[in-house]
This record gives structure tokens, C-alpha cells and sequence, in this order.
């Protein structure tokens, strides 16, 4: 068994099963700063730069890992120990397994251990690009208004901090207010990372998002603007503000990003120690398949990108809208129907006689696809089927509780925009209405043999308060106007949502997947 490491890499490759970096480490210069280094990120954009230095390209572009959480102290040990290489391992449908090292990831920062160092990095000429993968909630916006959330603690503290050294002051000779500290928030260091710069004479870097949100550029730049607004108002950058230098300089691309990546789980630990000879403390495992869909706006340059398979286009809302609608929506129409049905992973959802039927025709056929915009290259029809075959993918074992977490998260950014449009234009919301009575189901908390399932959402507590009162008012799951806006006044979606929930709770999942299938 050999640890994995920068030294161990002749030996990993002498064996012969698993693709090592061949490109010298030193020669590595971090270029990009990301905020959220999970499996996702490791999977997807990782990747692609490490297909770029294995081609002798770009190796200015390395990663710098940001950490912000308590929990990704776990990541910044494992990335430590491991000279910052880890093992991804794609899975085909065939059972095809594609195992490399991957190692684009040259440095890991966690904020917490040194907040000054994550500064540091973001200032420096050499970081052209933060990117991010901080999930559908991490940008603060209320889904219902579109307004940024400053309530939340993080940003609260972040707007009474000043983040200059006390020895400094304004232009006007006076030193900002507020006790003197570093930011806690994603919002928080790449505001004052820019600051740097900008004092410094240095041009800023680009912000790219990579989360799964409708003009995830755009939102970054409306959130991120919005919390430096805060800080402007509150006199936190002495007399001059931020926000409009930020508005006029800094370039917010859009992109879609596309791989289904699993939770890392400890068989998978055991099973690159078992078939590679590999110790890895967290590897990642995925589909083989992966999209990224990229606007081409980067004023200070970015790698190569088009060399490895990333499509750069002027235009990816019609991409994104294609997979936040056709995957990101049908994932959430198999979790919460798979696991009332008593399903466990997503293959076993995709290929159910019942729901399989009502994702692929009810929802995404005849609900979704007719909101979508012609997509420049893809067969609507032929990318539909392609989704339920990467979906019915066994090897990948992508557990439908992963898909369910967060739903606060993502039903209100996902469906719930697609819902209006949809009643905007007098169609039917048949399968919209069953996925969100499915979710309201759901947070109920107990299955239909009485089982207890933990509900993993930030607002969890209020979710399920919501839920418990179904009995003396079944629209009590609706009437949370920051998830669902005014959708619970709505007749052409309340009528058929209290349909679905109450057969969802007198006569199960399956009798009313079988009722909408007869619809087929």
C-alpha cells in the first residue's frame, strides 16, 4: 500500500494502474484562487487544468484551495498530507473505471488558521481568477425577492469589522469605525482582497461562479456588489467606496458546469486502497461524463480552457437553463418520490417502473423542455434520454439523500422560477406540483412505514415545523413566502399540489406516481 504523495508518484506509476501527474510540481504557479474545494470542484475544474498541465500547458493556472467552514479543516489535513494530490476515479455504465491522480491543487488555505494568508494569495499579481463552488446558498439571496440576506451571522460580523490595520486612515485623515479583525465570508475576502488591489495599483482579478444558480456570474456580481454597498455605507472603506470600482472593473463570466459527483464514501476509500494500492485520505469519485460551459470574459487572461473540451461561448444561459431544468430539477423530482418509495440510491429512481416514467415524459418532456430556449448543438429530446441513462448509472451509487439536502436551497432557485413561468403561459404544472408536494411530504420527517429519515436543510427546524402542521392546513408547507413567493395563492398550482400531497399521505408515493403515469 503506498501513501499518497509528491514522493510516491514514481511508485504509483510504476504500477501501472492509475495515471500520475508526469509535469514537475515546482513548476506550478497558483493563477486561481477558489473558494470550496469539495468533490465537485475536485471533479470537474480541477481536472480540466490538470488535462491542461498533463499537455504541457498553463502551469501558471495552479490552485490555491480556500477552506472557510469549520468542517473543511478536514479537507485542509487531507490535501496537506497528501502534497495537495488526490485521486479521482470516473465511473462509465459500462462499469469502465477511469482512476488518475490528479494535480492542479498546488496550495490549501484554511481561512480560519491564518484569514491574513487567504488575503495575501487574493492580492497577489499572480491570482488572475477566484472562482467558487460555495453552493446554491452560499450567495446569500433571498429566493422569493432576489435581495441580499445581510441578516445571516457571517455577514453581520463582516459589516461591523474593519478589516485595515488600526495604523491606517481614510483620506480625509480620519480612520474608518468598527473593531479591527479579517473577513469571515466568501463576500467578506474577496471584497477586501479587491481593496488590496485596487490600493496597490494592481488590476483586479475575474470572479468566476461555478455553482448551480441561474446567471451564476450575474448573482455574484449583484450579491457581491450589494454586501460591498454595505460596507461602503457603513464607512468601512474610509472615503472611497468600493462597490461602483468593483461594478466598473471586475467581470463576473457565467458559465454551466455539469458532472455528477457522489459524496466520498468510505468504500470508496477502501476501494482505490483495494484495486490501485493507493492510501487516500479523501479521493473523489464520479460519472465519466462532464460538460463545463464557459462566457469567454476574463480582461486579465484564463487557461487554455478550450484546448481540454470546455465550450466557450458569448451566450450560456441557454445551457444553464437546459441543466438547471432538465438535471438539477429532475434530480429533485427522483429524490424525495425515491426515498418515500423506500429507494436509496439514484440509479435505483431512474430505473423504477413508476418514476421513471413521470421524470422523463411528465416532468422534463412536457413540463420543462417547453420553457427552454433552442440550445445551439444539442437534441433536447436525445440530452433528455442521455440524463436518464447517466441517472440509471449503478456504478456511480449517488445516494438519493444527497440530491434531498438542502432543498431550501434548491427548489426555490431551481423549480420555483420555472413553476411561473410556466402558469404565466397557461400551461400545466402536474409534475411541478407532485415534486414540491413530494419535498413537503418529505419534511415531514417520517416515511410511510413509519421510518425516520434526518432532513438535512439549513432551515430544517422551520421546513419541518411547516410539514407538521399538514393535518389542520395542508397549504402550511406553501405559505413561506421566501421559498415560495405567492405561489400558495395561486389556484392553477394549489390545486393540483394539495391533490399530490394528500394522496402523497393517505395512499403513498407509489399510488399517486401510478395515477399521473396513467397521464403518460
Amino acid at each position: 500500500m503506498t501513501s499518497l504523495a509528491a514522493a510516491a508518484l514514481p511508485e504509483i506509476e510504476a504500477s501501472g494502474r492509475v495515471e500520475v501527474p508526469r509535469y514537475p510540481l515546482k513548476e506550478r504557479e497558483i493563477g486561481i484562487v477558489h473558494f470550496g474545494v469539495g468533490g465537485f470542484h475536485r471533479a470537474h475544474q480541477a481536472m480540466f487544468l490538470d488535462r491542461l498541465f498533463r499537455a504541457g500547458r498553463d502551469r501558471d493556472w495552479a490552485l490555491c484551495g480556500v477552506g472557510l467552514l469549520p468542517g473543511d479543516s478536514r479537507m485542509r489535513d487531507a490535501l496537506h498530507a497528501q502534497d495537495g494530490l488526490y485521486t479521482l476515479v470516473t465511473k462509465a455504465p459500462d462499469g469502465t473505471r477511469g482512476p488518475r491522480v490528479i494535480g492542479s491543487i498546488a496550495e490549501y488555505l484554511f481561512a480560519p488558521d491564518d484569514p491574513e494568508a487567504v488575503l495575501a494569495r487574493m492580492a497577489a499579481p499572480g491570482t488572475r481568477i477566484v472562482s467558487l463552488t460555495v453552493t446554491e446558498g452560499g450567495y446569500n439571496v433571498n429566493p422569493s425577492t432576489g435581495e441580499f440576506r445581510r441578516e445571516t451571522p457571517g455577514v453581520l460580523e463582516d459589516l461591523r469589522t474593519r478589516f485595515e490595520d488600526t495604523s491606517r486612515a481614510g483620506a480625509d485623515g480620519a480612520a474608518a469605525p468598527g473593531p479591527v479583525g479579517h473577513p469571515r465570508t466568501m463576500f467578506g475576502f474577496v471584497v477586501e482582497a479587491l481593496r488590496r488591489r485596487r490600493a496597490a495599483g494592481a488590476p483586479p482579478f475575474t470572479v468566476m461562479s461555478c455553482d448551480n444558480v441561474r446567471g451564476n456570474g450575474d448573482l455574484a456580481q449583484r450579491m457581491i456588489l450589494e454586501y460591498a454597498r454595505l460596507r461602503d455605507q457603513a464607512g468601512l472603506h474610509g472615503s472611497e467606496p468600493m462597490a461602483p470600482w468593483i461594478e466598473e472593473h471586475v467581470a463576473f463570466p457565467n458559465c454551466m458546469v455539469d458532472r455528477i459527483t457522489p459524496v466520498t464514501a468510505e468504500d470508496d476509500i477502501e476501494m482505490v486502497a483495494r484495486e490501485y494500492g493507493v492510501q487516500d485520505a479523501w479521493p473523489v469519485v464520479s460519472e465519466d461524463f462532464v460538460q463545463w460551459v464557459l462566457e469567454d470574459g476574463f480582461p486579465q487572461g484564463r487557461p487554455a480552457y478550450e484546448q481540454v473540451g470546455v465550450q466557450m461561448v458569448e451566450d450560456v444561459e441557454p445551457y444553464e437553463l437546459m441543466k438547471l431544468r432538465l438535471l438539477n430539477c429532475s434530480h429533485q423530482a427522483i429524490a424525495y418520490f425515491g426515498l418515500l418509495l423506500g429507494l436509496t440510491y439514484a440509479h435505483e429512481a431512474a430505473q423504477d417502473e413508476d418514476l421513471a416514467p413521470f421524470t422523463r415524459v411528465l416532468y422534463m418532456e412536457r413540463e420543462a423542455t417547453p420553457t427552454l430556449p433552442e440550445v445551439p448543438g444539442i437534441d433536447l429530446d436525445g440530452y433528455q434520454d442521455e440524463l436518464m441513462a447517466r441517472f440509471s448509472n449503478e456504478h456511480v451509487r449517488d445516494t438519493l439523500a444527497r440530491l434531498a439536502a438542502e432543498s431550501s436551497d434548491r427548489i426555490p432557485t431551481w423549480l420555483v422560477p420555472m413553476i411561473r413561468e410556466i402558469l404565466e403561459a397557461g400551461g400545466s404544472v402536474d409534475a411541478c406540483a407532485a415534486t414540491v408536494a413530494s419535498w413537503a411530504r418529505y419534511a415531514e420527517g417520517t416515511g410511510e412505514d413509519g421510518e425516520e429519515w434526518p432532513v438535512v436543510d439549513r432551515l430544517r427546524d422551520r421546513v419541518m415545523a411547516a410539514a407538521a402542521r399538514h393535518d389542520e392546513d395542508p397549504l402550511a408547507f406553501l405559505r413561506d413566502a421566501e421559498l415560495f413567493g405567492d405561489l400558495v395563492e395561486q389556484d392553477a398550482f394549489t390545486t393540483p399540489y394539495l391533490h399530490a400531497l394528500d394522496v402523497l399521505r393517505t395512499r403513498g408515493a407509489r399510488a399517486l406516481l401510478r395515477e399521473l403515469r396513467a397521464r403518460v
